[in-house]
């Protein structure tokens, strides 16, 4: 069946907007036209093709693809990554587009869904596989992968109630784009239901647990990070830091935790804002607080008297837990929030809080809320508190890190039965 006409229509009136939105978020006009070229056409040359191609979103869907595109990459695939945004594909790009995999990836823009791009971008790119990375689904690119015959799976699937009830509301659009997948592998039984409920063949679905809980801190990371503790005389500070951050979450925090800092020399915050449309902007709000700031992007280092360092630079997120000693992910004080991965502080043993609004991750905090390897603070000064109490109290610090690191262990498995199901396809 294919895409409604009417949808195809919707996208060709809201493209102007669509470009517009663009153009607000870019940094500058070459990096306006660069997006818009990929995303619009005409489309750059494949350095590969009958490529094994993963859509990931952004930040979060890149990183959970990360165990996959690195298995798949040391086996000698040709790899295309697409991206919505902009992180996502600084990310992608921070990851895999060096030695030894830059012949083998190129991360680009997913092409606007309008039917006629869509089809260019298979005619030029030519994958033999998409793999679709948690949620995000286009209804051409569905219904271009079947004219095509490119086998597509939706892996790592979850889907929140909230998101279920938007694809109820356009069901001509939702179940004929559902029933075009071929395999669907959700995380838990009830995003599994979710989908089976909007018009998903349950023959075509596994539950297979979620591979985020399989990923390890690169060894490079931790090394960088070391040699930054020495080369800045880091040993005796002692660091947080508040990661992914949205609006109000820095002004909230910075506000809270402005005394102890003035307080205590040795007390450092690391801030990693979530949009790098949004690093200037952060910026002022530490200034001001008259809160002495250097930032990453014009290479300053952190000083004796830093107290905040505005980490405003792409795909480094790894390297600044690495250097932590207590962590706020971000996304989930603001509202409506939705939060962010918590597990990749707790892979690095760094003990973590979250606000109450983390809809995205329900079933994982929730895990760990059991486990008491996470705390939840219900305002900005609860989560000050939080993160002072893990720099001063190794005990309460410790226990945590140790329970987070049992239920990473006890989850662990997805990545190797989603690879099962890949290579029946290839």
């Amino acid at each position: 069946m294919a895409t409604p006409f009417w949808y195809n229509i919707a996208l060709a009136i809201i493209k102007p907007l669509y470009q517009w939105r663009i153009k607000k978020r870019a940094l500058n006009l070459e990096q306006y036209q660069q997006e818009c070229l990929e995303r619009f056409g005409p489309f750059q040359t494949p350095k590969n093709k009958n490529t094994i191609w993963f859509h990931a979103v952004s930040v979060g869907e890149t990183n959970a693809a990360q165990p996959l595109i690195e298995h798949y990459l040391k086996l000698g695939h040709a790899i295309l990554v697409t991206n919505t945004t902009q992180t996502g594909q600084a990310r992608a790009k921070s990851l895999f587009l060096k030695a030894p995999y830059q012949d083998l990836f190129q991360a680009v823009y997913l092409p606007a869904d309008q039917k006629h791009l869509v089809q260019a971008f298979y005619a030029k790119y030519q994958p033999k596989i998409l793999v679709l990375v948690e949620t995000e689904l286009w209804p051409n690119l569905l219904d271009q992968a079947q004219q095509f015959q490119v086998p597509c799976l939706l892996v790592n699937a979850r889907l929140s109630e909230k998101s279920a009830q938007g694809y109820r509301k356009v069901p001509s659009l939702t179940a004929p784009m559902l029933q075009k997948l071929d395999d669907l592998l959700a995380q838990d039984l009830a995003t599994q239901q979710r989908f089976i409920s909007l018009g998903m063949p349950k023959q075509k679905t596994q539950v297979f647990g979620s591979i985020k809980f399989d990923i390890s801190a690169p060894e490079i990371v931790i090394r960088q990070a070391q040699q930054l503790k020495h080369n800045w005389s880091l040993a005796k500070r002692k660091i947080m830091i508040i990661a992914s951050t949205h609006a109000p979450e820095e002004q909230l925090l910075l506000t809270a935790l402005k005394p102890y800092l003035e307080q205590h020399a040795e007390m450092l915050c690391i801030v990693v804002p979530r949009h790098p449309e949004r690093f200037d902007e952060v910026f002022q709000i530490a200034q001001s607080l008259n809160l002495t700031t250097q930032r990453r992007s014009l290479g300053q280092e952190i000083l004796a008297d830093t107290q905040v360092y505005l980490a405003d630079s792409m795909g480094e997120l790894w390297l600044w837990y690495a250097l932590s000693q207590a962590c706020f992910v971000g996304g989930s004080l603001n509202q409506p929030g939705g939060g962010h991965n918590i597990l990749e502080p707790m892979v690095l043993n760094v003990p973590t809080v979250i606000g109450p609004n983390c809809v995205n991750f329900q079933a994982i905090v929730h895990e760990f809320l059991q486990a008491d390897a996470i705390k939840v603070a219900q305002s900005a000064a609860e989560v000050v508190q939080i993160l002072l109490q893990y720099l001063e109290d190794s005990n309460v610090s410790d226990r945590l890190s140790q329970h987070a690191m049992q239920v990473l262990e006890r989850n662990k498995g997805s990545l190797h039965k989603h690879i099962a199901v890949i290579d029946q396809y290839l």
